[in-house]
């Protein structure tokens, strides 16, 4: 299977750099990882809403560039789908077994996703009614993903 993650923003920090490189060194044992950075659009302290509009909607253009026909999009989204580890593990062996062979998961920047990219997804999933740094957000989507595999596969992980 084949795991793309497109993301706005860059990492910059090495402690994340270092537990991203972790997680796609665990995950090679299940699929094949690949992370997209698009450019984040520069937002004041105070924005309009028209501004906001404007950044979202230019973001959103550069990741839609890099969704094609026939994969799978999971927006992460604060008022998207919850769902426990299993549930999460169960999903995607179901995506597989039903053919899937690559999904796209989408995480927006400092502003959220713009509603074009919402409405490509064919899932829009929640971690938490709580917001995250889009940074911690990439690995703590990793470690997810990497323990649904496990789970999958039968393997031991930690509840």
């Amino acid at each position: 299977m084949k795991i793309t993650i497109i993301a706005v923003g860059k990492i910059k920090e090495k402690f994340y750099r270092d537990a991203l490189s972790e997680y796609d060194k665990r995950l090679s044992k299940y699929a094949k990882l690949k992370i997209i950075e698009v450019d984040d659009e520069k937002a004041p302290e105070h924005i309009s809403d028209v501004l906001k509009e404007q950044i979202l909607r230019k973001e959103g253009e550069k990741i839609l560039r890099h969704i094609t026909a026939g994969t799978y999009v999971v927006s992460l989204e604060i008022f998207g789908k919850s769902m426990d580890s299993e549930g999460f593990a169960t999903h995607l062996s179901n995506l597989k077994v039903g053919g899937v062979s690559h999904i796209r998961f989408i995480i927006g920047g400092s502003l959220g996703l713009h509603p074009s990219v919402c409405e490509r997804a064919d899932m829009h999933l929640s971690f938490s009614a709580m917001t995250f740094p889009h940074q911690m957000m990439r690995v703590i989507l990793l470690e997810q993903v990497y323990r649904a595999f496990r789970i999958e596969a039968g393997e031991p992980y930690h509840k």
